[in-house]
């Protein structure tokens, strides 16, 4: 019997192809956004447009300061992959109202998947875009059918916690694996 994918391993595959783009020096993101089952925008961690990106530079800035993984964005070259989706959405002329984010992340050293979970940042962009879900990549085997290799978030859930207590207390945070 053929067994095709779901939906969701479908579009991680797809962001997974997208995060090859990146260029931190770090991990790999890519995020696509989905809307009524059709590929609207698609983003990967890299320097803005028409910028010198770390690979070209050959060394992290962040990495250069020691500046702590998950702080002081400002300060990196790149832009996150979730903030090119949708701004190239936005270039497109394209609504994101109701879709879907699927990101994908990969560790550029070990290759291994982590917890894509957005920043903060991401977080906050995601939820004034109008998106629905986001469907993020975790660690997991796989070739294992049973094992889940990700995590859906209900964006109105993100938006009832930050409603019912302060941003900083999520229950679930960029840089943490679940």
């Amino acid at each position: 019997m053929i067994e095709r994918p779901a939906k969701e391993e479908y579009y991680l595959n797809i962001a997974n192809v997208v995060a090859r783009r990146s260029t931190c020096l770090k991990v790999l993101i890519g995020a696509i956004i989905v809307r009524e089952d059709q590929i609207i925008a698609a983003g990967y961690v890299g320097a803005p447009r028409h910028t010198r990106s770390s690979l070209d530079h050959g060394f992290c800035l962040r990495r250069k300061l020691n500046i702590p993984s998950g702080t002081q964005y400002e300060l990196c070259r790149s832009v996150h992959a979730e903030q090119n989706a949708i701004i190239n959405a936005a270039r497109a002329g394209v609504s994101l109202l109701g879709g879907d984010m699927y990101i994908f992340g990969e560790d550029r050293e070990s290759a291994k998947t982590v917890f894509a979970f957005p920043c903060f940042i991401c977080k906050k962009m995601i939820i004034n875009a109008g998106l629905r879900r986001a469907v993020v990549s975790q660690p997991g085997e796989r070739s294992e059918r049973s094992e889940k290799r990700f995590q859906v978030f209900m964006v109105d859930d993100w938006i009832r916690e930050w409603q019912e207590q302060d941003i900083l207390e999520d229950s679930v945070r960029y840089g943490r694996t679940e």
